[in-house]
């Protein structure tokens, strides 16, 4: 199969080709749709966290199975699935207390089938950014054949990490005030799922005036350009005091202290995106005693097995808005230049398209 491989940071991928192994007795292989290219594999490629190599990055994807391993009963050849990163075991403490995203288990997590001639580290559980993808079969998830492949890999990582962050790890409640610093795919998916949870009052942030312009048809009611204002002033003034609910989906130190400045007595931040490895947060101790809090969301705290066709359905009925994030569909060869044009901040989700039957 071919597949990028992640050599060395700040250096472009390059595409090989490499041998994959038969699926195992709890292994799914899968070919490959879609895989989308989301700002998380940037921080790897440019050295923010630290990763072996060589390696092959990606962890939003749709395919269609292949061929299963000997015990896997939940797929089976010719199934349509999407991809994640939060591969479950069921049975640890975290599973078994309704918190698979965090699940601990290394069997579930370790590089499956047999080694191959030249070593490859496999990423987030999937790596995607290859025409093949050979898993465990709780990394994935059946869709129905109506819902088109492009639109399920969406699902995947960017929309169930920000609308997760809102419906499950921050649990907003209808007429909530809501604030979403950055308006990529997860931010905007966040502004989503707010408007989904009956928000009455959803400010979306960003530098880039056509990301605002994607969130009002997102369900944003406000938008704010924080490159020619104080955001944090911004919301203080149009809501009285702050937000009830206010989410970072940028990985920066600053929009993270914004994120939790913005915040009314009593509020609570959610911290979505990947700020830099060894970055530390500073915020006023004294804002604590008013109730505020902070916590971070992990994949949106998915079930995504019961999450993911919730979602999908949403789609199918008008609610969650996906279309609008598909900036344009790639071939793999062009996944160096797709993420120059990420990293330029106009782009949202650059899918990149293997060739699979729809």
């Amino acid at each position: 199969m071919r597949a990028a491989v992640f050599h060395e940071a700040h250096q472009p991928m390059t595409i090989e080709t490499l041998e994959v192994a038969k699926p195992l007795a709890h292994e799914v292989l899968l070919n490959t749709a879609y895989a989308g290219l989301c700002h998380s594999d940037l921080h790897f490629l440019e050295g923010l966290y630290p990763i072996a190599t060589p390696c092959v990055l990606g962890h939003e994807s749709s395919g269609v199975v292949e061929a299963v391993g000997a015990e896997v009963t939940y797929v089976k050849p010719g199934d349509r699935v999407i991809t994640c990163t939060s591969v479950f075991c069921g049975t640890c403490e975290y599973c078994a207390t309704g918190r698979p995203q965090l699940c601990n288990n290394t069997a579930v997590k370790m590089p499956p089938g047999k080694a191959q001639r030249k070593p490859i580290v496999q990423f987030a559980n999937l790596s995607s950014f290859a025409e093949q993808l050979l898993v465990h079969e709780n990394a994935v998830v059946k869709i129905d054949d109506d819902i088109p492949l492009n639109i399920g890999c969406l699902v995947g990582c960017g929309v169930m990490t920000g609308a997760g962050a809102v419906m499950n790890t921050a649990k907003v409640p209808a007429g909530a005030t809501v604030a979403v610093f950055g308006c990529g795919g997860i931010g905007l998916s966040a502004v989503n799922g707010a408007a989904i949870a009956g928000a009455d009052r959803v400010i979306a942030i960003d530098t880039v005036s056509s990301k605002l312009d994607v969130a009002r048809l997102m369900g944003a009611t406000d938008v704010i350009n924080a490159s020619n204002v104080d955001p944090v002033e911004a919301i203080k003034e149009m809501t009285g005091g702050g937000v009830e609910y206010a989410f970072e989906a940028v990985g920066l130190k600053l929009t993270a202290e914004q994120c939790f400045q913005s915040l009314r007595a009593g509020g609570t931040a959610t911290i979505i995106g990947m700020v830099p490895f060894g970055m530390k947060i500073e915020l006023h101790g004294y804002d604590f005693l008013r109730e505020r809090k902070i916590q971070g969301s992990s994949m949106g705290s998915n079930r995504f097995r019961f999450d993911m066709p919730k979602l999908l359905n949403a789609w199918k009925k008008g609610a969650l808005k996906l279309d609008h994030l598909i900036s344009s569909h790639i071939e793999l060869d062009d996944i160096n230049e797709g993420y120059v044009n990420l990293k330029g901040g106009e782009v949202l989700r650059q899918l990149i398209d293997f060739g699979v039957a729809k």
